[in-house]
């Protein structure tokens, strides 16, 4: 299923040329939204939301244009923006309920999902409590209960964990998660944190100067021709040594561990290395332990999409 579509989306803002063209498509699962400051990031998301038009192009969202249908769109969306500036005065169990009423749920049912969603995401004995009384980590819990509590088929999150130290952050990605795979509900996360995007996310979209630099699956943009990893129970450096004499780029990490680079990224070139693997590995008469795709990060791959001096 698609989820979000855009085909030649331009958006200006008077002379500024925010999205320059902007092709995508983005299906189900949890997907990321990477950019540096500028890029568009936010832009996009605006106009997904149908908060703003769009000057050229085509966009759909659910299957629907957002420029056109923008209060049935977000009826199924959920949002959770970066900023924290909520009602202090509210109890989070009052806000969640009352988003839940402007997506069209019946009073008692949006008071009963907000009471249940407020526990799922660990808020349930402190659902009563004014917001300004909250911590920033019960924050970002609060903004993500009312953006899943009228069960939405998607929901955008900007920044969820902006403000939380590592352990908080790990537990929010781990919630993240969870309510995506319990609810069935798809997720584009706007993040500048590259390491946990690769860590929760299906797929990747990066931008660079309103254009989109790389999009993917995260399984596919982090493994694109980089080498292979070999494990052998003993004499690596042996191993190194005959794959180096066969052409190949190999060194030896201890006695255990050999990394081996691809001969070019031609079609087949993988087959041929992992070919020369074996070829070796039974000549020197090893125990082979494992042969894997050798994995480069997302942050690798979203700095090689940068232009020369681009930011990060």
């Amino acid at each position: 299923m698609v989820i979000v579509e855009s085909a030649g989306v331009v958006k200006r803002f008077g002379s500024t040329l925010a999205l320059d063209g902007v092709d995508v498509t983005i299906g189900e699962g949890i997907t990321g939204l990477l950019g540096a400051n500028g890029a568009g990031k936010t832009t996009l998301l605006t106009l997904i939301l149908g908060l703003r038009e769009r000057d050229e192009g085509d966009l759909r969202v659910l299957g629907v244009d957002p420029d056109s249908a923008g209060p049935e769109v977000r009826q199924r969306l959920g949002f959770s923006p970066e900023h924290h500036h909520l009602p202090g005065d509210m109890t989070a169990a009052d806000l969640v309920a009352h988003i839940a009423r402007l997506h069209g749920l019946p009073r008692v049912q949006a008071t009963q999902r907000a009471s249940d969603t407020l526990w799922e995401v660990g808020l349930g004995e402190e659902r009563f409590r004014p917001i300004g009384t909250m911590s920033t980590g019960q924050l970002q819990r609060v903004k993500l209960a009312q953006a899943v509590a009228h069960h939405p088929e998607l929901v955008i999150l900007d920044e969820p964990t902006d403000g939380l130290d590592p352990m908080q952050r790990t537990d929010m990605l781990a919630l993240i998660s969870r309510l995506a795979a319990e609810h069935g509900i798809n997720m584009l996360i706007s993040s500048h944190h590259l390491t946990e995007v690769e860590r929760v996310c299906t797929s990747v979209v990066m931008l660079e100067a309103g254009r989109v630099a790389r999009a993917g699956r995260v399984s596919d943009l982090t493994v694109g021709g980089a080498g292979l990893v070999v494990e052998v129970y003993e004499r690596a450096a042996d191993l190194a040594a005959a794959l180096s004499g066969a052409g190949f780029e190999a060194r030896a990490e201890d006695d255990e561990v050999v990394r081996v680079a691809n001969a070019g990224e031609a079609r087949g070139a993988e087959s041929a290395c992992a070919d020369a693997v074996r070829d070796a590995v039974a000549d020197l008469g090893l125990g082979l332990r494992s042969l894997l795709p050798e994995h480069v990060s997302l942050a690798d791959v979203f700095t090689s999409s940068q232009p020369e001096g681009g930011g990060s």
